[in-house]
C-alpha cells in the first residue's frame, strides 16, 4: 500500500476514533440531562440523531478534505455546543427555583410561632392591652368598650350574618369546596377557611383542592391576614404545582408579599411565575403580573 494512502488511513481512523469518544460524551451528558428534564422517566428519551461512522470503509486516495467524517464532525461539535448552553439554562433554572424555596423555608420558620398562636384562638388580653389586627376576627366577641356608640343616635346597625346554603348536586367534593365559595362570597371569612380546609384534607385528588386551597389564601388575604394568606398560597403551588389554581396562587403570593413589605421576595415569585407558567399565561393575568410587579417595583 502507498505510504500516502497508509497516511490517510491511520488520519482517518484517528478522527473516527475522536469523534466516537466526543459522541460517546455527548450521549452521556444527553442522559443526563435527560434525567432532570424528565426526572419521571416516562419513556420520554431523546434519541440522539448522530452515529459514529462506521471505521471499515475509509475514503479512498484522493478523498476531499471536506469529507463525510468532517461534516459529521462539525455536526458533534455543534451539538456539543447546544449541549452546554442547555445544561447552563436548567442549572440557572435548579439556582432560581433553589434560591426561592431557601427564601420562602426562612420565611415560614420566622411566622411558625405566629401562625401557631393564630390557630390556637387569641390569647386573653387585659384590659386595655394591645389587639393584635390578625387576632381581632378569631374567639367570641369581645364587649365594646365605648357602650356609647352602640345607642349614639344614627349608628349603623350591626351587620346581620347571611344564612349560606350547602349545595348538594351528588359530587361531595364539588359540593364541599361550593360551599366554601359561597362562605367567602358571603364575607364569613373564618367559616370559609375552616370549610376550605376540610375540602384539601378529605379531597386532596379532586381538582377542586387546587381550587380550595387557592380560595383559602385569599379568605385570608381579605380578611387582613397576608401572612396566613402567603403560606396558603406557596402550599398550593408546592404540593400541587399541576392544580388549575397553582399559577393564580404565585400571583395572589406575590401581592402578599408586597402588603408584608417584603417587594424582593415577591419579585421573586412574580419571575418563578413567568418561568413555569408564562406560556400558558392568559392576557388577563399576565396584565395583573405587570401590575404586581410595578407595585414591588421589581427590575
Amino acid at each position: 500500500m502507498p505510504r500516502g494512502a497508509r497516511a490517510r488511513r491511520a488520519l482517518h481512523g484517528a478522527q473516527a476514533q475522536n469523534v466516537e469518544g466526543r459522541v460517546g460524551k455527548l450521549e452521556s451528558e444527553m442522559r443526563a440531562v435527560q434525567r432532570k428534564v424528565f426526572p419521571g422517566g416516562a419513556g420520554q428519551m431523546l434519541q440522539p440523531e448522530v452515529r459514529a461512522p462506521q471505521s471499515e470503509q475509509g475514503p479512498g486516495p484522493g478523498s476531499p478534505a471536506t469529507s463525510a467524517l468532517a461534516d459529521v464532525n462539525q455536526r458533534v461539535t455543534s451539538l456539543e455546543q447546544q449541549m452546554t448552553s442547555l445544561t447552563e439554562q436548567i442549572e440557572q433554572n435548579q439556582n432560581r427555583t433553589r434560591q426561592l424555596q431557601d427564601a420562602f423555608d426562612n420565611y415560614r420558620r420566622s411566622n411558625d410561632a405566629r401562625v401557631k398562636m393564630l390557630e390556637a384562638g387569641p390569647a386573653p388580653i387585659a384590659a386595655g392591652g394591645p389587639i393584635d389586627s390578625d387576632d381581632t376576627s378569631s374567639g367570641p366577641a369581645r364587649p365594646s368598650t365605648r357602650p356609647e356608640t352602640a345607642s349614639r343616635p344614627g349608628a349603623a346597625p350591626a351587620p346581620t350574618k347571611v344564612s349560606v346554603e350547602k349545595p348538594s348536586t351528588g359530587d361531595p367534593a364539588e359540593d364541599e369546596y361550593m360551599y366554601g365559595y359561597r362562605l367567602w362570597s358571603a364575607k364569613q371569612y373564618p367559616q370559609a377557611e375552616a370549610q376550605l380546609k376540610k375540602v384539601v384534607a378529605e379531597y386532596p385528588k379532586s381538582k377542586r383542592a387546587s381550587y380550595a386551597q387557592n380560595l383559602l389564601g385569599r379568605a385570608y388575604l381579605d380578611e387582613g391576614k397576608p401572612s396566613l394568606a402567603s403560606m396558603a398560597f406557596y402550599d398550593n403551588y408546592k404540593k400541587m404545582p399541576d392544580g388549575e389554581r397553582a399559577p393564580d396562587s404565585l400571583l395572589y403570593l406575590g401581592q402578599a408579599l408586597t402588603k408584608l413589605n417584603k417587594p424582593a421576595d415577591a419579585c421573586k415569585v412574580y419571575d418563578e411565575l413567568n418561568d413555569v407558567y408564562g406560556a400558558k399565561m392568559a392576557a388577563a393575568m399576565k396584565g395583573q403580573v405587570a401590575a404586581g410587579r410595578a407595585a414591588a417595583k421589581c427590575k
